[in-house]
C-alpha cells in the first residue's frame, strides 16, 4: 500500500533532543516533588505530554495555571539554552534534511504535530529554517487547548491541515504516548524512530509497523516511489 502524506513528531524525531528534555525535567521534577523522575517515568509520562500534564503527574494533582506557566516556561528556557550550547548536535536528525528535500521535490503533503509550545516552535523554525519544507501555519503545536498525546486530536488536526484522511498518512514518532495518539487517530502507518530508545522498545507495540534508526533508512516506496534515498 502507498500513502499520500506524512506527519512528523518533532522532539526526538526530527530533532534528537530527548536527552536535553530529560535532563531539564529531572531537575524540575526534583524541585516539584523532592525526587527526580526515573528513566521509566520519563518514557511513560514525559515524552509527548504537555507541561501541564507532566507537572500534574509530578505533584499528584491538577496544578494551578500560574504554576504551569512558571515552571513550564522556566524549564523550556533552560532547555533552549542547552540546545544553543550544544552546537555539535544542534541540527536535525541524521538524514532528515535529505528526506525532507525528497518529500518537497515530490510534492508529498507533510506537516509536524508537536507538543512543544509556541515559543519552542518559533525557536525551532528560526534555528532550523523549517519554512524551507513546511507550511508553518499547518504545523500543530501545544496551544493550551489541544489535548496532549496520547489523545488523538493533534494527529487528526494535522491530517486535516494537509487535506488527507488519517488512514492515508504516515506518522513518524519516538514517544510511546505519540505512537498511541497516532493509533487512536487511525493513522495508516506508524513508524518508530530510535533516536533515544532501543528498537526493542517498539518491537512489542502492535501498531508500529516500521522501525528506523534514522531518516536515511526511510523507505520511499511507501509513497509509490523508489525505495532508496540518493
Amino acid at each position: 500500500m502507498s500513502y499520500k502524506g506524512i506527519i512528523f513528531d518533532f522532539n526526538g524525531t526530527l530533532y534528537w533532543d530527548s536527552a536535553k528534555h530529560k535532563e531539564a525535567w529531572i531537575d524540575y521534577s526534583e524541585i516539584l516533588r523532592g525526587t527526580p523522575f526515573t528513566d521509566e517515568e520519563l518514557v511513560k509520562y514525559m515524552f509527548g505530554r504537555t507541561n501541564e500534564e507532566i507537572i500534574k503527574y509530578a505533584i499528584g494533582r491538577q496544578p494551578e495555571p500560574e504554576m504551569v506557566e512558571k515552571y513550564g516556561q522556566e524549564k523550556e528556557a533552560v532547555y533552549r539554552q542547552m540546545c544553543r550550547e550544544d552546537e555539535e548536535n544542534f541540527h536535525l536528525g541524521k538524514g532528515a534534511e535529505r528526506f525532507l528535500d525528497f518529500l518537497k521535490e515530490n510534492n508529498i503533503p507533510m506537516t509536524i504535530a508537536t507538543m512543544s509550545d509556541k515559543k519552542n516552535l518559533d525557536f525551532f523554525v528560526e534555528s532550523f529554517h523549517l519554512e524551507k519544507w513546511f507550511d508553518i501555519d499547518k504545523i500543530v503545536y501545544a496551544d493550551g487547548i489541544i489535548p496532549g498525546k496520547p489523545e488523538p486530536d493533534i494527529y487528526l488536526i494535522a491530517a486535516k491541515n494537509i487535506g488527507l484522511d488519517p488512514k492515508d498518512c504516515i506518522v513518524v514518532e519516538d514517544a510511546l504516548s505519540g505512537i498511541e495518539a497516532a493509533r487512536r487517530a487511525g493513522i495508516g502507518k506508524i513508524i518508530a524512530i530510535c533516536s533515544e530508545e532501543s528498537p526493542e522498545l517498539y518491537k512489542s507495540i502492535p501498531c508500529v509497523s516500521g522501525i528506523i534508526n534514522d531518516f536515511d533508512e526511510f523507505d520511499r516506496s511507501l509513497f509509490g516511489l523508489d525505495s532508496k534515498i540518493s
